[in-house]
């Protein structure tokens, strides 16, 4: 969870920006963040919470890396492999609770 805030920070910052310098689409991070450090201290609301942000940002991830080319599409491949590994590491988290 800690790799896909800092990256999607830098995906929109400086590694492949919407925009040349930046984009205000760097704030995508802020609940990400958020639900990050609720995670650290172990809620279990806040893995719930992850769980139903983390497809979106997988999703923006597909729909980015099939529409842009170079570096952008690779930089969305990287950001969505992520997210859907913080997805699965909270929901094996749930099933080990369970037990």
């Amino acid at each position: 969870m800690a790799a896909l805030v800092f990256f999607e920070g830098l995906w929109e910052l400086s590694l492949a920006p919407l925009r040349p310098g930046g984009s205000w689409l760097a704030l995508k991070v802020v609940p990400l963040a958020w639900v990050w450090f609720s995670l650290v201290r172990g809620k279990r609301r806040a893995r719930q919470v992850a769980s139903l942000m983390l497809p979106l940002f997988a999703a923006e991830g597909i729909v980015r890396a099939m529409t842009e080319s170079g570096r952008h599409a690779y930089v969305a491949t990287v950001a969505t492999a992520l997210a859907l590994a913080a997805l699965g590491a909270i929901l094996l988290s749930f099933r080990a609770e369970e037990k």
